[in-house]
């Protein structure tokens, strides 16, 4: 949640003192980034509120009332904190939540903590998982801690599961007779940690792999047809929805592919309309009214194509039995 009222982390590579206190989301995943790098990673995590014992600390996260990466103090309480990923790298990294410790530790060191959780990936790749996983994980934590609401809407019901809650519930209870912070910290490190871990790993096993296939499928799509308004992939199953939307933005031409064409797992082949990016069910340009709901011989006497298997009621896929026939419904369409 948002206040602190007690508890928080230095780092100190040789000794600590321990203090107890409730701890949040952001401190726990700050302290595990710091401690997968190599100058960190035996580091002891001393826990107080001593201005005296933080002095004594290599780095302090989320206490001390100081940003200041020089001398390594990354706080973000203070009252003319006011710093965002926008705000702190120039506009590089367009978000513009304010920070909490995770997320400036996760400016400042998160390039390397990648270099340690993705060492046999490409630099490419790591800037690519750098921002994703900003946007997708980091923000959130950021976000609850500094008590900004994901929407202005009062919730339909309540949402308990997030990680910040399920590390708030490592938390000692009120009523522990011996309350161990240190100890259940520790847990909430390990459980963030996991999280932020198999994040990671998810995007480089699936979904780098999906982005290689769909940014060769995006750049040979004049090949397919020469308005470069179709795109075919050599295999489906893959994801591929926000990458094209992503690749279309790099190269400025936001909007342009209507149809992807794609072999199921019947080795039948798919025309799918493209949606508008965050419009839910809405297409670009959906498959031809007069197709939609008909199916098989009567969709193939219809619109003079052998081997059509159906188009959806709301035209937003059709089916053909070959490639070709798939190709030529979305040639046709793009007509109409």
């Amino acid at each position: 949640g948002g206040n602190k009222t007690e508890g928080s982390s230095g780092i100190n590579a040789e000794y600590g003192g321990t203090h107890s206190g409730s701890f949040h989301c952001d401190e726990a995943l700050a302290c595990f980034m710091l401690k997968q790098l190599p100058e960190y990673k035996d580091a002891t995590i001393v826990r107080s509120r001593d201005a005296a014992v933080l002095s004594e600390c290599d780095i302090v996260v989320d206490v001390g009332g100081i940003y200041d990466p020089s001398s390594h103090r990354y706080d973000h309480h203070q009252r003319d904190f006011t710093g965002t990923m926008a705000s702190l790298t120039n506009g590089k990294m367009n978000f513009n939540t304010k920070l909490s410790s995770a997320g400036l530790v996760y400016l400042h060191f998160g390039h390397r903590v990648l270099d340690q959780l993705m060492a046999d990936s490409s630099d490419d790749h790591k800037d690519i998982v750098y921002k994703r996983l900003y946007e997708y994980f980091m923000e959130e934590i950021d976000a609850v801690d500094n008590g900004i609401n994901a929407t202005e809407e009062k919730p339909k019901y309540h949402v308990t599961t997030t990680l910040g809650g399920r590390v708030r519930d490592l938390n000692p209870a009120w009523n522990e007779p011996v309350q161990d912070f240190d100890g259940q910290f520790e847990k909430a490190t390990a459980l963030v940690g996991g999280e932020m871990v198999n994040r990671v790993e998810g995007m480089v096993k699936r979904w780098l792999p999906a982005l290689d296939i769909v940014k060769k499928a995006f750049n040979n799509r004049h090949e397919v047809h020469s308005s470069g308004e179709i795109v075919k992939f050599a295999q489906g199953g893959c994801p591929w929805k926000e990458h094209l939307y992503q690749l279309e933005s790099a190269a400025g031409c936001e909007g342009q592919v209507k149809y992807v064409l794609y072999s199921d797992s019947l080795g039948s082949w798919r025309v799918q309309a493209v949606g508008v990016q965050g419009e839910g069910f809405k297409s670009r340009k959906p498959l031809p009214e007069s197709w939609r709901g008909v199916r098989d011989e009567k969709l193939s006497e219809l619109i003079g194509i052998p081997e059509c298997i159906f188009v959806h009621a709301t035209g937003f896929i059709g089916g053909n039995k070959t490639e070709g026939g798939a190709l030529e419904m979305a040639r046709q369409a793009l007509q109409m």
